[in-house]
């Protein structure tokens, strides 16, 4: 089952690898991680995407909740919730075809930030499924890179 952690912690050097190393300690691969300030500039939050076992990444979340510098857990499994992905696709596209790079980007309310000679960089934000799909819809057009946040969470409501 995929699960999304929240952690808020204390904005401090060595914080993100000890609960790092905490997952991979107990064997789960990390999907995506995101880590940020909030809205406190001495705390930040992490955002975790595993991969696992419900009862062993309960045991995981209450270790975490163990950490000293770690203020908050949640588990959004269960919990009604917004996930944002943000992407930079950067397309090596002919110039006769950008018109068409240009119209999916705009039906995926997607943006073009950069124009060179020979590419176009695209930004692209929304659910992790969402943002796939344009990746896909860019392939035939020649992605060079792309770079990608991972995903954010927060839970609907107070």
């Amino acid at each position: 089952m995929r699960h999304i952690i929240s952690a808020i912690v204390e904005n401090r050097p060595g914080v993100l690898a000890h609960i790092a190393g905490l997952f991979a300690g107990r064997g789960f691969n990390i999907d995506s991680l995101a880590v940020g300030e909030t809205e406190d500039p001495n705390r930040s939050r992490m955002t975790v995407v595993v991969m696992g076992d419900d009862a062993v990444l309960e045991q995981v979340r209450k270790q975490l909740g163990k950490i000293i510098d770690v203020i908050k857990v949640s588990d959004y499994s269960g919990v009604d919730y917004v996930e944002r992905d943000l992407a930079l696709v950067k397309v090596a596209v002919k110039p006769e075809k950008r018109g068409e790079v240009f119209e999916i980007a705009e039906v995926f309310r997607g943006k073009v930030v950069d124009i060179g000679a020979k590419h176009l960089t695209l930004e692209i934000s929304g659910p992790e499924k969402k943002v796939e799909a344009f990746i896909d819809l860019m392939k035939p057009y020649g992605i060079r890179e792309v770079v990608r946040t991972g995903r954010i969470a927060i839970a609907r409501g107070e």
